[in-house]
């Protein structure tokens, strides 16, 4: 009985997760998560109760998500390869993941109560250009928080478009910033950012 419960809560979940990431929390009904999870009005009210603490469920799984696919991330030598390995976290997450995209909705629609989600990832940012900007991984003249600025932006701008169309474009975007951000092995301008060698 608990593993069928459990399994419901679940569908609940996942089903309350795209419709939010669809409609909004004013969009979102009740009737709508149920008929996704294909189950009654009376299963949700006795999981969640209300459609604030069902948001904030979603929300609290979103942010969860977040914070693992963060986690996972391997350290790489050159920092700059580790941040476009971060870059390409953000975007997987932003065009496949149902939780995160509700989350990023909920949070525009109803701020306050957890953090942003860019309290997940922009310290993770801010840190890795800090490393690039110490090893001299940085164009001439680029300082480590104006890349910050940019890529902060950039990196929300991308997320917003990535919830509504799902395009795969950004990550030629991504590889035509983050090239133009880095100075090759000596310091000089021009080498691809991964760390190849100059050409």
């Amino acid at each position: 009985m608990q593993e069928r419960a459990a399994r419901t809560r679940q569908a609940l979940l996942e089903a309350a997760a795209a419709e939010f990431a669809e409609r909004g929390y004013e969009g979102a009904s009740f009737q709508g998560v149920v008929g996704r999870a294909k189950t009654s009005i009376g299963s949700l009210t006795f999981h969640f109760g209300t459609k604030t603490i069902l948001a904030e469920e979603v929300r609290t799984a979103g942010r969860a998500r977040f914070g693992r696919c963060l986690e996972g991330l391997a350290v790489a030598a050159d920092p700059l390869r580790e941040l476009r390995t971060l870059i390409g976290c953000l975007a997987r997450l932003a065009r496949e993941d149902p939780f995160v995209r509700a989350a990023r909705r909920l949070e525009a629609d109803c701020p306050g109560g957890e953090p942003p989600l860019a309290e997940a990832w922009l310290p993770v940012l801010r840190s890795l250009l800090d490393r690039a900007g110490g090893a001299h991984r940085l164009r001439p003249g680029v300082s480590p928080e104006d890349a910050v600025a940019l890529l902060a932006q950039l990196a929300e701008g991308a997320m917003v478009a990535l919830d509504a169309t799902r395009d795969p474009v950004w990550d030629s975007v991504w590889d035509i910033v983050l090239h133009g951000l880095a100075a090759d092995r000596t310091g000089r301008a021009g080498a691809m950012w991964c760390g190849s060698e100059p050409t």
